[in-house]
């Protein structure tokens, strides 16, 4: 299908993307690896105008925060937000002071807030029990986020994130779907840290090789371990985003289709990922509160052929947002001195 401008989830107008990327020793062989990455589904007040949402849960090894309100009420009120796995208490901890800022009636004389974390595992590269993300990150990654072209990557949530194998972490497309002389964008934004090498299917794709057990190391005790180099099965986040006016319910079903999306990259799920897909809808927003006990939203037919495009739409742009964490990333250097190398292509794999 034809890609959007700039191939990336801020092809839906209003959508803006911020990340903050953490990266350095701390002390030993401890290294910050990490990050956090932050997307907004419009510039307004997301408590006042909240956007339709919906998630799908692919496999559920994953420690996310607010999708049970999500599926019970079928919208997002915040921005949505992407770290390691230590990181989602601090990371919800730093978005609803931002959001308490900017809405002194949360809490008080309004309803509570619901904070959406996704998480990935990137203990491998980052010494994440050292939880080097703090509340002030992820007030920072909002206050950066911005439409238009954004670094993708081995940055923000991704900085620490492996893929089949070779460095992961931040990536993006779109696809447009025209209908009638309406054009309906579909974006999606992914943080990629899953696989196993030979599973990948990318033409072209170069197989890494697997690390070599680190030399156990005799403790005080005198335990060793050869498990030390083992990397966690890994995990993904998919945010799927839309101009088209859908409702949760479509929203669902458009979420559910991501899902094959990475599938078609080769990966057939491992018992220990995550595997979480976000869906929203930018097209119009939900007032919060108000006396009149009636909104009008404009919803897209099911049975209109435009839903096959848009479904088609969330499966491609999926499949090259992997493709494009993994062609942006770097190799990447991480605790215990650990490497994780650039992935290799024998050939485009976008030819």
């Amino acid at each position: 299908m034809e890609k959007g401008k700039l191939n990336a989830i801020t092809d839906i107008e209003g959508v803006a993307v911020g990340h903050v990327t953490l990266g350095g020793p701390i002390e030993g062989e401890d290294f910050r690896c990490t990050g956090v990455t932050a997307i907004l589904p419009h510039g307004g007040n997301l408590f006042e105008e909240k956007v339709p949402a919906a998630s799908f849960v692919l496999n559920g090894f994953g420690k996310t925060a607010g999708l049970v309100q999500v599926e019970e009420l079928g919208v997002i009120e915040s921005p949505i937000m992407l770290t390691n796995t230590f990181s989602v208490g601090a990371v919800l901890e730093g978005t609803i002071r931002h959001m308490l800022g900017e809405n002194p009636a949360i809490g008080d004389s309004s309803s509570s807030l619901n904070v959406v974390v996704g998480e990935c595992n990137d203990s491998y590269l980052n010494s994440m029990r050292r939880m080097a993300v703090r509340p002030e990150h992820a007030e920072e990654a909002i206050r950066s986020a911005a439409p238009g072209a954004f670094a993708q990557g081995a940055v923000g949530a991704g900085k620490g994130m492996i893929c089949y194998g070779a460095k992961g972490g931040v990536g993006s497309s779109s696809r447009l779907a025209r209908h009638a002389g309406r054009t309906f964008t579909v974006g999606t934004l992914v943080l990629t840290n899953f696989g196993r090498g030979h599973e990948c299917l990318f033409p072209g794709w170069v197989t890494p090789e697997e690390p070599a057990p680190e030399t156990p190391v005799a403790e005080s005790g005198g335990s060793t371990s050869d498990q030390d180099d083992k990397r966690p099965d890994g995990s993904v986040i998919i945010v799927v985003a839309t101009d088209a006016p859908l409702d949760s319910r479509q929203l669902g079903r458009l979420a559910k289709r991501a899902a094959i999306g990475l599938g078609r990259t080769g990966t057939h799920i491992h018992n220990g990922s995550g595997d979480i897909i976000i869906s929203f809808s930018a097209a119009q927003t939900v007032p919060h509160g108000g006396e009149e006990p009636t909104c009008t939203r404009e919803v897209m037919k099911d049975d209109h052929p435009v839903m096959n495009d848009l479904f088609q739409a969330a499966i491609e742009s999926t499949e090259e947002a992997i493709l494009q964490s993994l062609l942006h990333a770097e190799t990447t250097s991480g605790r215990k001195g650990r490497l994780v190398k650039k992935a290799v292509f024998e050939s485009n794999p976008l030819a």
